[in-house]
């Protein structure tokens, strides 16, 4: 019995200091190689060594250098921003950041320490790895410098790598596009003469508080969210990836916060052009190729931006002075849009305003240049409950009901509501002012009405024909309106 004990002791025994023997004579090799040898030939025998002990592991492994070659390795970047949001509490060591464009600390992986992610049932360890690396020094040898080369290791189960490859990076990928276009800072763009200045974008306004109909909103947040999921539905049609916006109606009615409220829910940067600064078609050509993608062209008042030449002006007046072929013009702000150059980038809105569509060419207005007409019409009282709500934090006063009651009677912009509510801290104060505001205008209205003059607002209540066929629609002047293109909205379906 005891030998039979004893045999499968002796054994393991063997086995063990055997290992033993060979870890240590690996380890000792690896000693003499690193001491002895060249830096080339040190290189080739550690590779065997690692290829070697990988036979016998089940895990594999993935280095992601920060550069390859003069270039940064965008993956190397992106595991970086991911992992950002992967850090547990529980880790001993990390590393602490803070940008001035940033109000927070960042918080990442220092040196050597580990962070394991799963993703679809596989375990996956992250280890950030660096080391000082010596540059050499100039043909005298009495100077040299040193760098840091970093790197991640990403180590798995080696049945996974096929997962990994296709999957799993991909994956890492997409997140930190999705993390960097949420943190950073939007940028509005102005104009000189043919080139771009940038400021940081800091309008708050958001389709939460704007205040708007709630059907008009519904819309154009639907409208936007499916513009920017159909990439390769534009590219299988054959059109650019654009679309257009056109913001009509009177001064105040919320067209700059709309905009601003567009690009904030996109995260897009903002170009706010200003035609008046742009003397030639080419200069014209050459601002929209200085856009970047997942961007707003916007141009305000374009009825009065700039005196566009129409498209049907004599031919032989331009002919007369070769310098005015290139002067800008509606042909070139039409091919601007919808021509060939639109190509140029892609994912972008393009919006106009005016307060004045009557005096616009019907060519900007048509389906696949201005694709949704959105009229910004006088407050009502689902916007009158915004705005109180902004301002004031309160849902339901024993005034609402008469501030309602003559919303619905006289024209008062969402901007002459938010001057009185921001006029006093306090609720009744506020809302009285208001009180006394919509009275006297209803007094100047009724006044106006007695003397037979007739309201030269009243045409903006009216939503003209469009030369495509769209149905006349008449709406009250305190309801925002949208109008999409009929041609528009069958390829959208």
């Amino acid at each position: 019995m005891d030998s039979q004990i004893t045999k499968p002791i002796e054994s393991m025994k063997k086995y063990l200091t055997t290992t033993a023997s060979i870890v240590a004579s690996a380890m000792l090799a690896r000693t003499i190689v690193n001491e002895y040898l060249p830096k080339e030939l040190r290189t080739m025998v550690s590779a065997g060594f690692d290829r070697l002990f990988s036979r016998f592991s089940i895990e594999h492994a993935i280095v992601i250098q920060e550069t390859e070659g003069l270039s940064s390795n965008e993956l190397y970047d992106a595991s970086s921003t991911y992992l950002r949001t992967r850090i547990s509490p529980n880790m001993r060591r990390l590393r602490a950041s803070k940008n001035e464009d940033k109000n927070s600390i960042t918080l990442s992986l220092d040196d050597g320490e580990e962070l394991i992610d799963a993703f679809q049932g596989v375990e996956y360890k992250w280890q950030l790895i660096s080391q000082q690396e010596n540059q050499g020094g100039n043909r005298g040898g009495d100077f040299s410098s040193n760098s840091e080369v970093r790197w991640f290791e990403l180590t798995f189960h080696k049945k996974y790598k096929g997962v990994t490859l296709d999957s799993y990076l991909p994956h890492v990928l997409e997140k930190a596009k999705e993390i960097k276009a949420a943190d950073r800072r939007l940028k509005l763009y102005m104009n000189e003469y043919e080139s771009w200045s940038p400021i940081d974008l800091q309008h708050p306004a958001t389709f939460e508080t704007l205040a708007m109909e709630a059907d008009l909103k519904k819309t154009i947040l639907e409208d936007l969210a499916r513009f920017v999921k159909r990439k390769e539905y534009y590219k299988k049609i054959g059109k650019a990836w654009k679309r257009g916006y056109l913001l009509f109606g009177p001064p105040g009615t919320g067209k700059s916060s709309l905009i601003a409220a567009m690009a904030n829910y996109l995260r897009f940067d903002i170009y706010d052009l200003d035609l008046k600064e742009v003397r030639m078609n080419s200069g014209l050509k050459r601002l929209l190729v200085g856009m970047t993608n997942k961007s707003l062209l916007v141009i305000e008042d374009i009825d009065c931006s700039v005196d566009l030449k129409n498209r049907d002006e004599d031919k032989e007046n331009q002919s007369n002075n070769k310098f005015h072929d290139d002067e800008i013009s509606l042909s070139g702000l039409l091919n601007f849009i919808d021509g060939l150059w639109s190509t140029s980038g892609e994912e972008r809105i393009i919006v106009f305003t005016t307060n004045y569509k009557e005096k616009l060419d019907p060519a900007l207005l048509r389906p696949g240049r201005m694709d949704m007409h959105v009229h910004m019409g006088y407050c009502g009282p689902n916007s009158f409950r915004i705005l109180v709500s902004n301002y004031h934090a309160i849902y339901e006063h024993p005034m609402f009901e008469e501030i309602e009651g003559l919303l619905k009677e006289v024209k008062a912009t969402p901007a002459e509501v938010a001057e009185q509510l921001m006029r006093s801290d306090t609720v009744d104060v506020a809302l009285e002012g208001l009180i006394q505001l919509l009275q006297g205008k209803r007094n100047e209205s009724q006044g106006n009405n007695g003397n037979g003059e007739d309201d030269k607002d009243e045409k903006l209540t009216l939503v003209e024909e469009e030369e495509e066929g769209l149905e006349s629609a008449v709406e009250d002047h305190k309801t925002n309106e949208v109008i999409v293109g009929a041609v528009t909205c069958r390829e959208d379906d």
